[in-house]
């Protein structure tokens, strides 16, 4: 374990720039007491607190697949369980700690899917990757060929489409073919398993990197709540923490690259499509990251969401249909525009973690996701799982059809 003191967070910082005026919802941590042995609840943040609503909803995939899950929210006036300042206060420094009460990541039995290759700059650094092999020694002078052919062409295509075909007859015919070229501007799109089932961190834990990397960097998106039955009802912030040395050398290492202890961190908490928030809010929408290492550097971007190459429901449409169903409903990843390519320490060596970098990952209707950089050797392992989840449901007497 790390011995860094836990991130200090506010509510100020954590909620969007409107406040409460939307309808926030998340997951809290609750510690026993005389009468329940705590555990994971739904929780509703409101003016006066942090409430919890467990009792109408025990899981939030139950909660999101109420025929009006805003309206279950809003006529559920739940327990009061303290400040959204005191959560914040108590975010443990790993995932273990469950002697306060604090945030979690706002989703549990949903599937937490990603789209990659959604943005022409994303598409352009994983050929990158792939043409060096992994090293980051050699990124820019391949993103130099790469621009030189087609300069800013890419933001302008339709994937898919007769000139998207037109391009990627050229990059092959220049050696610069890649499978990623298929995903980024072919028909179908990239969408992958990012991690298990109840794994994804909330806002203020370590995040966890695989010790044998070298080369990687955070992902700052947007995450859809989708149900069972392709509804979307909201979006909060994730962190695909993404290992660039494993994807590069293989496309097969992808379930490496991506899916490691403390590599998912989804919140600060999940605003649900209402009067205030709608998915063309989501098109429009800016995602800002931040990272402040202990060694002074700074790193800054941003990912404009009406650059994306494909719109946030033909993402959902190719997630979720006839052949692939989720009763429990999935969290959609979908893909990030920003790839630090700033060279931290060497001159060509890129931009890569180091132990105990603080990432803000800050939209302006969806807050601030806030972690800490450690190993995924390092944190805290995962134990809470679904058998888990079951048995703790069953012990707080929530197990119901509502689940």
């Amino acid at each position: 374990m790390t011995s860094l003191p836990a991130l200090s967070l506010s509510a100020k910082e954590t909620l969007p720039a409107d406040g409460l005026r939307g309808t926030l919802v998340g997951r809290a941590w609750l510690p026993p007491t005389d009468a329940s042995p705590g555990g994971p609840s739904v929780v509703a943040v409101r003016a006066d607190g942090v409430f919890d609503i467990s009792a109408a909803a025990p899981t939030m995939s139950g909660l999101l697949e109420q025929a009006d899950p805003v309206a279950t929210v809003r006529g559920t006036p739940g327990r009061w369980i303290g400040s959204l300042d005191s959560l914040l206060a108590n975010a443990p420094a790993s995932t273990g700690s469950a002697q306060a009460a604090h945030l979690l990541a706002p989703c549990d039995l949903q599937v937490i899917k990603a789209a990659g290759v959604t943005f022409a700059g994303s598409l352009v650094e994983r050929v990158i990757e792939e043409q060096t092999k992994g090293d980051p020694q050699g990124a820019a002078e391949v993103r130099a060929r790469i621009h030189a052919l087609v300069g800013d062409s890419l933001s302008s295509l339709r994937p898919g489409s007769a000139e998207a075909g037109e391009l990627k007859a050229l990059l092959i015919a220049q050696g610069m073919w890649s499978q990623y070229l298929e995903v980024g501007i072919g028909p179908d799109a990239e969408v992958f398993t990012k991690a298990p089932l109840l794994s994804a961190l909330g806002t203020g834990t370590e995040i966890g990197l695989h010790p044998a990397s070298e080369w990687n960097n955070p992902e700052p998106e947007i995450v859809l709540a989708v149900d069972s039955r392709s509804r979307v009802l909201g979006a909060t912030l994730g962190n695909d923490v993404n290992l660039r040395d494993f994807e590069g050398r293989s496309a097969l290492l992808l379930g490496k690259a991506k899916d490691n202890n403390g590599s998912c961190a989804i919140g600060p908490l999940l605003r649900l499509f209402d009067e205030s928030f709608s998915l063309d809010d989501v098109r429009r929408a800016k995602v800002d990251l931040r990272v402040d290492g202990q060694d002074g550097f700074v790193l800054s971007g941003a990912s404009s969401m009406d650059q994306i190459t494909r719109d946030p429901l033909d993402l959902v449409g190719q997630a979720m249909g006839p052949t692939h169903q989720y009763p429990d409903g999935f969290m959609l990843f979908l893909g990030t525009l920003f790839a630090p390519v700033e060279d931290r320490d060497a001159a060509g060596g890129g931009f890569t973690h180091k132990d105990g970098d603080i990432v803000r990952i800050s939209s302006q209707l969806l807050g601030t996701l806030a972690s800490r950089v450690s190993r995924s050797d390092r944190i805290a392992p995962w134990q809470f799982g679904v058998r888990a989840l079951m048995a703790n449901l069953a012990a707080r007497g929530l197990i119901d059809a509502s689940l």
